[in-house]
């Protein structure tokens, strides 16, 4: 890396924070962690480099803990310079903390760089984990590195409560994730936050309330875009917003004015859903959570190419070595896991990723082996959530769904052996023979997948279907019965989460058929933008009105107004209608296939690892410039190399 910057043991700092963002879910007055195993980081370390040096040298070292510097068997205190004279010099750092994330900062002479030292607890050890977010000592580890800024309302006015209490309402032009500042002569009164106006003004059953203001007390992080103030007639009130400092490098701008809006709120939903991990939503639960992980992995690369977020969030969400519990509980998130970590290599090309989360990918491949049935099935535990999507499974027996999941995951870790060069074909015998077992049990060349053949019911579902074509998991003739049969058949119930409506899109798109998803998130996403979304919402029914369109799980205000899955429209249109896709590890090298045809003019940024693709459209004429070498332009039957510009 070159350059000082503080380190750690390598998955220590996301296990770290990774516990401290699913702790901070609240509602209603009451604090709510994660239900689920979470691991904990290591407590005490053994950072150690060695120098040659021709002269002498001095340097600092400065720890996040109690400990010491070890200097040829010579004991230092920390933050005190030393010197040491022309020779080899063996140094250990010894770091404890027993509350915080014992880390190290290394500057003069020597400084801590990531390629110079290597870490132990004392009893493995590892090259140090590091990140460019901290690459100053005045930046605790412990905190997120946030840019605040003093956003202002747009509208104050009067307005009565659902239980007949006056106040002031106060509205900004889009969600703040931070802090409200008031400013009134008074205190004792409730704060009442909402996503939506209809929340803020429902004193019982708002998710965040703060009780008995008072000027003295500090006020928590929550996210909201309008503030009621019961029982207040006259405030200043501005919020704290606190952005993460996100670069982004993707745009689109067409001619399709519905459509920029759609992206653009995309765009909005997608970077407060994402700081040091890829979270859910940022009202609820504020969770890092495998599946909402999983579609904001495949939007990265097409609006900010950010290599760290996806492997800090992979990191915190398997912890340790042992597995004893399915990540976030969820089985099919657990194989989501190790298909993300391959999919983060796709992207980056850095097989030291790979390499480092070897033993935990071979731990939860055994650990999701051992729940196959006497067929070779995966089937649940007590305790285990097949979850898939909010939809009505046929759940007697193996689902359907989970098979053709299991299938894909054997198949990344056959992938990711075979990236690392390790000779064991095990994993692709097992998909072979699973995928013959899955057809012969599930497949109705009349109907579709079904869910599960013990019940007898042949119940069909979209999303088995959806993941068959996705994962080419099917031949072309039997996608096309599914096509047919199922996902262009309004008989089979619709999808309606944002999250598999991803799924369902990606699988149309990738059988060609790209006015129907274009007309989709015309529909689905724009039917959101015109019910007012500012950011796009956990599920959205266009049938449901009022203040119902906000409930969800039993809850008025239930539903998260701002959730990370929907985002997708970044990514089906930069996958698809521009046509940008890695066509070898690391995008290497690159193609591009747009579709000119479905659009009259057209401006797009597409980040290729560490270059742009631009491309314009103008009627009939198409440009494509790329400031990274390996392009091809795939159009109208002709593979053409793509020009090579500066920016």
């Amino acid at each position: 890396m070159g350059k000082a910057c503080w380190i750690w043991y390598p998955g220590d700092f996301e296990i770290y924070h990774g516990m401290r963002q699913n702790f901070i879910r609240e509602e209603r007055g009451y604090g709510w962690p994660a239900y689920w195993h979470m691991d904990d980081w290591r407590k005490n370390l053994r950072f150690h480099t060695t120098v040659n040096t021709e002269k002498s040298i001095s340097f600092t070292v400065y720890g996040n803990g109690t400990g010491h510097v070890l200097c040829d068997g010579k004991k230092y205190r920390l933050d005190r310079e030393i010197t040491l004279e022309e020779g080899n010099h063996d140094i250990t750092v010894c770091i404890g903390n027993m509350t915080g994330l014992p880390a190290i900062f290394v500057e003069g002479d020597i400084e801590s760089d990531p390629d110079l030292w290597t870490v132990d607890d004392f009893i493995e050890t590892h090259p140090v984990g590091f990140s460019s977010l901290y690459q100053d000592k005045n930046v605790s580890v412990e905190e997120v590195p946030y840019v605040h800024k003093t956003i202002q309302p747009i509208n104050k006015k009067m307005a009565e409560s659902v239980q007949g209490n006056a106040g002031l309402l106060v509205e900004f032009d889009h969600v703040i994730n931070g802090l409200v500042i008031i400013d009134t002569a008074s205190d004792g009164f409730d704060v009442c936050y909402g996503e939506s106006e209809a929340e803020a003004l429902d004193e019982e059953w708002c998710y965040y309330k703060e009780e008995g203001y008072a000027k003295e007390n500090d006020m928590q992080r929550r996210a909201f875009r309008y503030v009621f103030l019961p029982g207040v007639k006259e405030a200043e009130v501005s919020a704290d917003d606190w952005v993460f400092p996100h670069d982004v490098k993707g745009s689109f701008q067409c001619s399709d004015e519905k459509m920029n809006r759609i992206y653009q709120t995309a765009v909005d939903t997608y970077l407060l859903c994402g700081e040091l991990f890829h979270i859910d939503g940022i009202k609820r639960d504020r969770w890092i959570w495998s599946g909402d992980a999983y579609e904001s992995y495949k939007v990265n690369p097409y609006l900010l190419f950010d290599k760290e977020i996806d492997k800090r969030t992979v990191r915190a969400l398997r912890g340790n070595d042992l597995i004893r519990q399915h990540i976030n509980t969820i089985t099919d998130y657990s194989m989501i896991w190790v298909i993300s970590v391959l999919e983060e290599y796709r992207m980056d090309g850095n097989k030291d990723f790979l390499k480092e989360q070897l033993m935990k990918l071979q731990t939860m491949m055994a650990f999701l082996m051992s729940q196959r049935d006497e067929e070779g099935f995966f089937v649940g535990r007590e305790g285990d959530w097949i979850y898939l999507d909010w939809a009505e499974f046929d759940h007697e027996g193996p689902l359907c769904g989970e098979q053709i999941f299991f299938w894909e995951t054997l198949l990344a870790m056959q992938e990711i052996y075979d990236i690392l060069g390790i000779e064991d074909r095990s994993y692709e015998d097992e998909a072979d023979m699973l995928r013959e077992k899955i057809i012969f049990r599930f497949f109705d060349k009349d109907r579709g997948f079904i869910d599960s053949f013990v019940s007898g019911k042949n119940h069909v579902t979209r999303h088995a279907n959806i993941l068959a074509i996705l994962f080419d998991f099917v031949e072309s003739e039997m996608q096309e019965i599914i096509l047919d049969k199922v996902l262009l058949n309004d008989e089979v119930p619709a999808i309606t989460t944002p999250y598999f409506r991803f799924y369902e899109l990606d699988a149309l798109a990738k059988a060609g058929r790209l006015r129907e998803v274009y007309d989709a998130i015309l529909s689905y996403w724009g039917g959101m933008i015109e019910e007012g979304a500012v950011t796009f919402w956990e599920a959205y029914d266009p049938t449901e009105t009022g203040n119902a369109r906000y409930a969800m799980y039993g809850d008025p205000f239930g539903k998260s107004l701002c959730h990370a899955w929907g985002a997708g429209p970044i990514y089906l249109l930069g996958r698809y209608f521009l046509g940008v896709r890695p066509s070898s590890y690391g995008y290497e090298t690159f193609e591009v296939e747009p579709h000119p045809e479905l659009f009259k003019s057209l401006k797009a940024d597409i980040p290729v690892n560490e270059g742009i693709v631009h491309i314009e459209i103008n009627d009939t004429e198409l440009t494509v410039t790329s400031t990274k070498e390996g392009g091809t332009l795939v159009y109208n039957g002709e593979r053409i190399p793509i020009p090579v510009e500066a920016l």
